[in-house]
């Protein structure tokens, strides 16, 4: 896949998958944003904090998978290489991890348990998928490089000190 087209499928990905998942459902549950901001001492800035670095992270694992990988994090666009430079050489999925952490983000602003419930069923959906889908798919087409990667880079906490692989 060519550099621009990958970073066109990655851009449409992003707002289908992490757009509806962290945007939408969320505004959804909060009465499309209206609830009224957390009154208990920390959680608003918290909030921000989580939503904007986690939003952050988001948008650099989506840029690892067009620049680096050739591809696209959507299952019908792979990646023609192994993704395992910048965030992911802490952590094996960041994206996951980031659309977990804006969802939180959004349930600490608005104090919202909707919201953190919500949280909760996207987790167990995410893990499931990554267990029953995604780690035996690239276990198939990276073989001993993705094993390799595996056993050394934590799924879904991320290590502090970068894998130097």
């Amino acid at each position: 896949m060519r550099t621009i087209q990958a970073i066109a499928g990655s851009a449409l990905f992003f707002i289908a998958a992490p757009g509806v998942v962290a945007g939408v459902v969320p505004w959804v549950l909060t009465d499309r944003y209206r609830l009224p901001l957390s009154t208990l001492p920390g959680l608003v800035p918290a909030g921000w904090i989580l939503i904007l670095a986690a939003a952050a992270l988001l948008l650099h694992s989506f840029a690892r998978f067009a620049l680096e990988g050739l591809g696209t994090p959507a299952p019908v666009a792979p990646t023609e290489r192994l993704v395992v430079g910048g965030i992911y050489r802490h952590v094996r999925n960041p994206m996951y991890v980031a659309v977990l952490s804006i969802i939180l983000g959004q349930a600490l602003l608005f104090s919202s348990w909707a919201v953190f419930g919500y949280g909760i069923v996207a987790a167990a959906a995410m893990v499931s998928f990554v267990r029953l889908y995604e780690e035996p798919t690239l276990a198939r087409r990276y073989g001993a490089e993705y094993e390799a990667y595996r056993r050394a880079v934590p799924g879904w906490l991320p290590r502090l000190t970068p894998w130097r692989g």
